[in-house]
């Protein structure tokens, strides 16, 4: 019973995780180390975005389970074993921390407390008719566990919210659309979109020039899903031309955000490193040793990856 954990970690995050995860899962053996001779008896790998090829040489290997909510770069891997079960990670503090910062964009954006915050740092004094929540329409691209969590934060404050998925949603409250025309009306109606898609091919780029000429002019736009969702020039050229109004990013194209780069200095561009949503090893190492029990046990294992569609 030996769990191999590998990935990229920052400076004291691996120790965070073997800690959290001893404490959830007290008889497993942990190994996180892929040269240590004990990595090839692993028949579980818990991995967090780990390089390619890590999981290569694995007689035993049965079970992998991800530490991040995104798995598009380990379905990238070509040496991932196809016929291995990968889970995905699906932590309901993590849903409410991202449903927490939607819902801070949002009514930011409605009140326009972005707008304050530049005249702040020009000296002006200029306050602004106040908008209802009920005439900001909101729309919700990716209605997953977090796209869910944030509908009922939206909702909550009064906001009407128009969900959209690739393939049919029900969800109470919502106005739910799916597949192409169903993205043409959803921009038809909305003042503000939020992205928390999965990245797929399908998904990569879609929010580029088609998609601006398509929404309302001075459509406010909230990426918290994947700096490939989101072509860079296309957005700029957009907030130039008053096709958008406001971005507020937490996802780029290269990470960290280099020097230098437009989005850094630009007066209608908010950005965020990558924090909307972080994972918390505490309640992720539960969430994952569940699922470890649940694999050992020969029960089904939650949230399942169809690599299919990729998510």
């Amino acid at each position: 019973m030996t769990v191999l954990l590998c990935g990229r970690f920052d400076p004291g995050e691996q120790e965070a995780w073997l800690a959290a995860l001893g404490q959830a899962c007290p008889d497993e053996v942990f190994v996180s180390d892929r040269a240590d001779p004990r990595a090839t008896a692993a028949d579980v790998a818990l991995v967090a975005n780990p390089p390619p090829g890590a999981l290569q040489g694995l007689p035993r290997l049965g079970f992998v389970q991800s530490l991040w909510a995104g798995v598009e770069r380990l379905l990238a891997d070509p040496t991932l074993p196809p016929a291995v079960p990968l889970a995905r990670m699906v932590d309901p503090s993590m849903s409410a921390a991202m449903a927490q910062t939607v819902a801070w964009a949002v009514l930011a954006l409605q009140r326009d407390f972005f707008r304050y915050a530049r005249q702040q740092r020009a000296g002006q004094w200029l306050p602004g008719p106040q908008r209802r929540a009920d005439d900001f329409p909101v729309g919700l691209l990716g209605l997953g566990e977090m796209g869910a969590a944030a509908a009922r934060a939206l909702t909550g404050l009064g906001f009407p919210v128009h969900g959209w998925s690739r393939t049919p949603r029900t969800l109470p409250g919502l106005r739910c659309h799916h597949g192409e025309a169903g993205l043409h009306a959803l921009l038809g109606e909305v003042a503000v979109l939020v992205n928390l898609l999965p990245l797929t091919p399908q998904t990569r780029g879609l929010l580029a020039a088609p998609l601006f000429a398509r929404a309302r002019p001075g459509l406010h736009l909230v990426n918290l899903a994947r700096g490939a969702h989101l072509v860079e020039a296309d957005a700029l050229a957009a907030l130039a031309q008053g096709q958008l109004d406001e971005l507020v990013l937490d996802v780029f194209a290269e990470e960290p955000l280099p020097p230098g780069h437009p989005f850094w200095l630009h007066p209608r561009v908010t950005v965020l490193p990558h924090v909307a949503a972080q994972t918390d090893p505490a309640t992720a190492a539960a969430v994952a040793a569940a699922n470890l029990r649940r694999w050992r046990s020969g029960q089904p294992v939650q949230h399942l990856v169809d690599r299919g569609r990729q998510y």
